[in-house]
């Protein structure tokens, strides 16, 4: 079944139900139906879905934003920053009608006029989507837009401010839901979300929490790689224990020292604590982790874990804005220092130096970024202390000289103050 065809999509799913708008400051009655589901998003914080809608409606109403030209932005996040994600480039792959007529949904509910489907520059699923929306007639116009591959212009504020004036950067203190794109109320949703809002618009909210746990329902895509036999996307419900994920990935494939979830902005999670756990966002907070973007990846234990968050900790620092000091001086600190501790030289005081700027990033920044780089690095540094220990006494465990975890080529730092690259 080829779904990327609207014909074949709509005779699977049905037609888009016509959605009705905002009335008198209040969304659309879809809104009504999200409420009923308890949509969270998908792409990273997990926040409900409908409060974010009503928050859209009641800013523009306070701002009487109704007029042409001023009324509320929507745009489809999927940019997919993290490098170990790939369930949303799968999802808009196999099925981009799904997510486009979220978008529609949610367009109509909230009186927008205009909506966005924002892609990384050089992604090869541009194509499709492409060509999905040129065989559509939708209501509201859809732009498929594509800012620069960088970490955090997939930040909803670096989109909205990409979009509105050209520069993928995330700006500080004002939240799109008040003064997006041009400074227009904006929802932005990630990907998957949407597409769970296209299925809510068709089978209303009930249907979609008669799966999952009760705070938070529905099912959810989970990128799995690492040492599994079978890595891939698969989808789930929430609250599905993690060792079924394994086992539906065909099981391990070698020992694995660890699991990383949420992405380079996540948590490391011991393998004990990981496998008892369910893929929910508080069972999995319970265990140590984060949902996040859902990505799991059971780290190879025959790499050198010290050296592969050292590698990721300076793309991260590469990868910031450079707009704040945790950002330009503090991430390229702690990954010199994780530097230093990956090698056979490390002492204690360099340990102690890095638990001592950790917290110095946190909370700091302009945006989250330094938060989730941080939380990477001292997660690591808990779940990995045996071998930090081993470090200090000069050895290491690596049994290869390869690495595991993704990056997508290095860039220097300190970031200089933006340029080219986020435009």
């Amino acid at each position: 079944m080829d779904l990327r065809s609207l014909s074949v999509h709509e005779a699977h799913f049905g037609r888009l139900p016509v959605v009705d708008g905002p009335r008198i400051g209040k969304p659309g009655s879809l809104v009504h139906e999200l409420e009923k589901s308890g949509l969270r998003g998908r792409g990273g914080g997990w926040f409900p879905t409908a409060r974010k809608v009503h928050a859209v409606v009641e800013s523009a109403a306070a701002r009487r934003a109704w007029s042409a030209g001023r009324k509320p932005v929507v745009i489809a996040n999927a940019m997919e920053g993290e490098p170990a994600s790939s369930k949303d480039a799968i999802l808009l792959r196999h099925n981009p009608h799904l997510v486009l007529d979220g978008v529609t949904a949610l367009a109509a509910t909230l009186g927008a006029e205009k909506a966005y489907i924002a892609i990384h520059r050089g992604s090869p699923i541009i194509d499709v989507v492409t060509r999905a929306l040129a065989d559509r007639n939708d209501p509201v116009t859809i732009e498929l837009v594509t800012p620069p591959a960088r970490y955090v212009s997939s930040e909803e504020s670096a989109l909205s401010h990409w979009i509105g004036d050209g520069v993928g950067t995330p700006v500080f203190g004002k939240r799109p839901f008040e003064r997006g794109v041009n400074d227009r109320p904006t929802a932005v949703q990630n990907a998957e979300t949407m597409a769970h809002i296209g299925l809510i618009a068709r089978f209303g909210g009930e249907w979609f929490a008669s799966v999952g746990e009760p705070t938070a329902p529905g099912t959810c895509l989970v990128s799995v790689s690492g040492v599994v036999n079978s890595p891939g996307v698969i989808e789930v419900a929430v609250g599905t224990p993690v060792s079924e994920i394994i086992n539906r990935c065909n099981g391990f494939s070698g020992e694995s020292s660890g699991f990383l979830t949420g992405g380079y902005g996540g948590a490391w999670v011991s393998q004990d604590s990981l496998m008892a756990a369910h893929w929910s966002p508080d069972s999995v907070a319970a265990a140590g982790g984060v949902i996040g973007a859902g990505i799991l990846w059971a780290l190879d234990a025959r790499t050198c874990p010290l050296h592969e968050v050292a590698r990721v900790a300076h793309w991260m620092a590469g990868e910031s804005a450079g707009q704040c000091g945790p950002c330009r001086f503090g991430l390229p600190s702690l990954a010199d220092d994780l530097d230093v501790i990956a090698g056979k030289h490390a002492q204690m005081s360099d340990v102690h130096r890095l638990n001592a700027r950790l917290p110095l990033v946190q909370m700091r920044g302009g945006c989250k970024h330094p938060d989730g780089t941080a939380r990477f690095i001292g997660t690591a540094m808990h779940v990995f202390q045996a071998e930090v220990a081993h470090h200090l006494r000069g050895h290491c465990c690596a049994t290869t000289s390869g690495t595991a975890l993704p990056i997508a080529g290095m860039r220097p730092s300190p970031v200089g103050f933006p340029g080219k690259d986020f435009k």
